[in-house]
């Protein structure tokens, strides 16, 4: 059984960080891209941030460059999102999601929330 499950979101203020995981299991976590999404309401999903299957090489959206990184543990099938310098602009629900070839699964997502 395939499962993604995404923790970590919570409230947070301007300025601050978090740390975002997502445990894999059920599929060859080693041979898949993994994504990290966020909607946030009245907005459509948009890619935050993307890593290789090997985590040699990662993309990520501009308005998230240089505050964020996307790592991955593929002994212990995780993919993280650091998240520093937060902005009231990244509150969103953030999910993650792994593909390869035609086949994509998804997790719950998370809350991340940025407010005074």
């Amino acid at each position: 059984q395939v499962q993604l499950v995404e923790s970590g979101g919570g409230l947070v203020q301007p300025g601050g960080s978090l740390r975002l995981s997502c445990a894999a299991s059920g599929f060859n976590f080693g041979a898949y891209v993994m994504d990290w999404y966020r909607q946030a309401p009245g907005k459509a999903r948009e890619l935050v941030a993307s890593i290789s299957p090997a985590g040699s090489s990662a993309n990520y959206a501009d308005s998230v460059k240089g505050r964020f990184t996307i790592s991955r543990d593929n002994l212990k099938y995780m993919v993280y999102l650091q998240m520093n310098s937060l902005k009231p602009d990244d509150t969103a629900v953030y999910s993650c999601n792994a593909w390869f070839q035609t086949d994509s699964y998804w997790g719950q997502g998370t809350q991340v929330t940025v407010s005074s």
